[in-house]
């Protein structure tokens, strides 16, 4: 499929996300069994091998808040960041358990799509024991937003009309009852199952904030886990396509019309 790429992108975000798994605390026997957290054992030396494979690209560190914290209790959660130049992006965060790559305005697929694929060979080459490293779960998604007055104005009209996504309720829960027909918050999600790639597709839309400014929000994710899991990291790049494939087909099948037009500046 051809990538189109628009002058005023609505994009917020694009992430990649791949967790693998963290070790499950040894019971021993005769002790009282404990809700021990799970955890990292390479976590350390994983780190800084990455550390030195990312600093060509990425030469900027910053240590966030949460890696003051032990590591067995922030499975999972991002504690290091490797930008591409101060306060820019894209980045690669890392954390006990995860790693992300993330982009924003200036994102392109051709960018995104050659800096994640690097990202997985350089975390498979940087790991210490490639025997006991498992990847739990891969995340390909795409928030966008758009600006929208939505307690002035009805959401649903704007899905419905912008988005071409149909969401109501029954007329007469609001007939003379004192109640505005639209609402003044709204979060509303669904998950699909896929084949190509293996795993589900989930699309979600909500109100919040751009920029400041009330909008719309919606969130394009395609996510694969256990059983559904490429062999890795050999079928990564196959997957990566695949998955934003559909992020890309449903991206430009949801704004057709205005949005579009809005979004290429005609």
């Amino acid at each position: 499929m051809p990538q189109q790429e628009l002058k005023n992108k609505p994009l917020v975000e694009a992430i990649l996300e791949v967790r693998w798994q963290l070790d499950q605390p040894v019971h021993v026997s005769g002790l009282p069994q404990m809700a021990m957290p799970a955890a990292d054992p390479h976590y350390r030396l994983l780190l800084g091998r990455l550390f030195d494979r990312f600093q060509k690209e990425y030469p900027v560190h910053e240590q966030l808040p949460t890696a003051t914290l032990p590591d067995e209790l922030v499975g999972h959660v991002v504690q290091h960041r490797f930008r591409a130049a101060k306060d820019d992006w894209p980045l690669v965060q890392v954390g006990p358990g995860i790693l992300t790559l993330n982009d924003t305005r200036r994102y392109t697929w051709i960018d995104f799509q050659a800096r994640a694929k690097e990202a997985v060979v350089r975390l498979f080459d940087a790991h210490p024991n490639a025997s006991e490293f498992r990847i739990q779960c891969l995340v390909l998604r795409y928030i966008d937003a758009v600006e929208f007055h939505y307690e002035e104005e009805s959401a649903f009209a704007f899905l419905r009309d912008k988005l071409k996504v149909g969401i109501s309720l029954p007329p007469t829960l609001f007939e003379q009852t004192g109640i505005l027909d639209f609402p003044r918050s709204l979060s509303w999600q669904a998950t699909f199952q896929c084949s190509d790639p293996r795993g589900g597709v989930l699309v979600s839309f909500a109100t919040g904030q751009k920029e400041g400014k009330p909008a719309i929000l919606w969130e394009t994710t395609v996510l694969s886990e256990r059983d559904d899991l490429p062999t890795m990291p050999s079928g990564f790049p196959a997957w990566i396509d695949a998955a934003h494939e559909i992020t890309h087909d449903w991206f430009f099948k949801l704004i057709e019309g205005e949005l579009e037009r809005r979004f290429d500046g005609e």
